[in-house]
């Protein structure tokens, strides 16, 4: 028994969905992150998925998706850096109150 192609897009489509909602609607800047994080793991799923599933399935999508995986620990690390360093100068994580490049 296999599980479709259909199925891992479409578990890939509704992760992307809710991180792309969480990105534009939310205002606290760690829920921004893992909304980011959560449509990074939807392209993951999508490159492995293609990969299994292709015209010619071969490990290309298996090792592009590590590289995405190591990029996005690094945007991770860098982004809790980022926001200790602003919640230290200003005492919030809000995205709406982060206006420091604007003066």
């Amino acid at each position: 028994m296999s599980v479709p192609l259909a199925s891992y897009l479409l578990v890939a489509l509704i992760l992307f969905c809710i991180g792309l909602f969480g990105a534009l609607t939310k205002r606290n800047a760690v829920v921004v992150l893992l909304s980011i994080e959560l449509m990074l793991n939807a392209v993951n799923i999508n490159f492995v998925a293609f990969s299994k599933y292709g015209v010619m399935p071969n490990m290309t999508g298996q090792i592009f998706t590590l590289f995405s995986i190591t990029l996005a620990a690094a945007e991770a690390a860098i982004g809790v850096a980022l926001l200790i360093a602003l919640y230290r100068n200003r005492s919030t994580v809000n995205v709406d109150e982060m206006d420091l490049l604007k003066r």
